[in-house]
Parts: structure tokens; C-alpha cells; sequence
């Protein structure tokens, strides 16, 4: 959902227009056993102009569901950790340095609304906070483990003393969330992109008589 109106990804590309692209590759449901399988097909090698500034990656939520109610989706806490350091390890092989790299533990659950959602689907509550907690961090161990950078969403939206607003449905971001999501990514973001170029001239700099000077140079000109 992060595309949506409101969604921290649009904002990341709000932010970012005329300097780079964003791109959403998140997939609704996914656990990080099947992102490990499937990061090979999303990103590549390629030549220098293909290679991402920065790479957020996003997991937990769903890895941290509960074995006995929600075994597709469960992954062991061993297993997470592994599979994070095994993309971030994929990610330097396709050169793609762990400085440029952002790790995100999951946000806290909560379970009272959550359950609610859990009741209508017609299963029992499938998630547990203190268990999200342990992956959260499990997340940051791996972030120091490999250097990357890593935003401890789980610790800071507990920060607040009612973080439920952060969240649509107990698990899911709201519009707060979402917002609260960008405030604290961009200053990680920002430092990966502050020396990038705008890409073509703003319209006042575009010779008059000439435009194909301003146009066809490097597009920082």
C-alpha cells in the first residue's frame, strides 16, 4: 500500500522527483524466504546508471505471524535473520554496497484491533506483539551484523503513547503511520541522495535561442 495517497513510498517519489525514480517492489502477504527467492528477478547488475542509490528492505510483519495459526506465513526467528543477511549479501554481490542499504523492522501489533480483523476472517488472533518485538530485534542485530542502516519502527512508534493511530487495521499503516514512516526514513534517505544532480535544467535555465544546449548536455547543466 505504500503507492497509495498518503503512502510513504509516494512521498519518498514526491520527494525525489527530477533526481531519481522510486520503485515499489513490496508484495502484499510476503514473508522473506520467498523475497530471497524472488530479489534476483527484481534487481539485477547492471551498468552504473541502473545501480540503486538506496534499497529499503521491509519485513517481519508476516515472518513473525504465529506458527499455529498462521503457518504459511510464519517463518522461524533463526530463519529471518538469515534471510535478511543472505539479501543484503545479494544486494553487494550486484554491487549495491550495504551503505547504501536500509533495513526497516516491522511496526508494533495491535492486537486488540488486529484480532477484531482476525475474527471476521474467521481465525483466531494470529500475531503477538512481544513476538513482533523479537524480530524487530533480530532486524537490528542484522543491520549491525552487516552495516547497513536500519529504522527501528517497532521501538519508536512505542514511543507514543497510543500508537493504534499509526496503524488502519492493528497491523497495516494508516495515513499517520504512513507519514510517520517517511518523517523518520528521509533523513537515512537524504544523506544516500543529497549529492545526486536535478536531472534536466529548470525551465527559467534553458537557453532561449538554443534549447539543445541546455537539453542534450549530461542533464545537470
Amino acid at each position: 500500500f505504500s503507492f497509495q495517497q498518503g503512502g510513504w513510498g509516494a512521498s519518498l517519489a514526491d520527494r525525489l522527483v527530477r533526481k531519481c525514480d522510486v520503485l515499489n517492489r513490496g508484495f502484499s502477504g510476503y514473508n522473506t524466504r520467498w523475497a530471497k527467492i524472488i530479489l534476483p528477478r527484481l534487481i539485477r547488475k547492471g551498468n552504473s546508471l541502473d545501480i540503486p542509490v538506496a534499497v529499503t528492505i521491509f519485513f517481519g510483519a508476516n515472518d513473525s505471524a504465529l506458527k499455529d495459526e498462521n503457518p504459511k506465513q510464519h517463518i522461524p526467528l533463526e530463519e529471518y535473520a538469515a534471510n535478511l543477511k543472505s539479501m543484503v549479501q545479494y544486494l553487494k554481490s550486484v554491487d549495491i554496497p550495504e551503505n547504501r542499504v536500509i533495513l526497516i523492522t516491522p511496526t508494533p501489533l495491535c492486537e486488540t484491533a488486529w484480532e477484531e480483523q482476525c475474527i471476521i476472517q474467521g481465525c483466531k488472533l494470529n500475531r503477538l506483539n512481544s513476538v513482533v518485538g523479537e524480530y524487530a530485534n533480530a532486524c537490528l542485530q542484522v543491520a549491525q551484523d552487516c552495516g547497513t542502516d536500519v529504522l527501528d519502527l517497532w521501538t519508536l512508534m512505542q514511543d507514543s503513547q497510543d500508537f493504534s493511530s499509526y496503524l488502519s487495521d492493528g497491523l497495516h499503516l494508516s495515513p499517520k503511520g504512513n507519514e510517520f514512516l517517511f518523517s523518520h526514513l528521509w533523513p537515512l534517505i537524504e544523506k544516500k541522495v543529497s549529492s545526486l544532480p536535478l536531472l534536466l535544467p529548470y525551465w527559467r535555465d534553458v537557453a532561449e535561442a538554443k534549447p539543445e544546449l541546455s537539453l542534450l548536455g549530461d542533464g545537470d547543466h
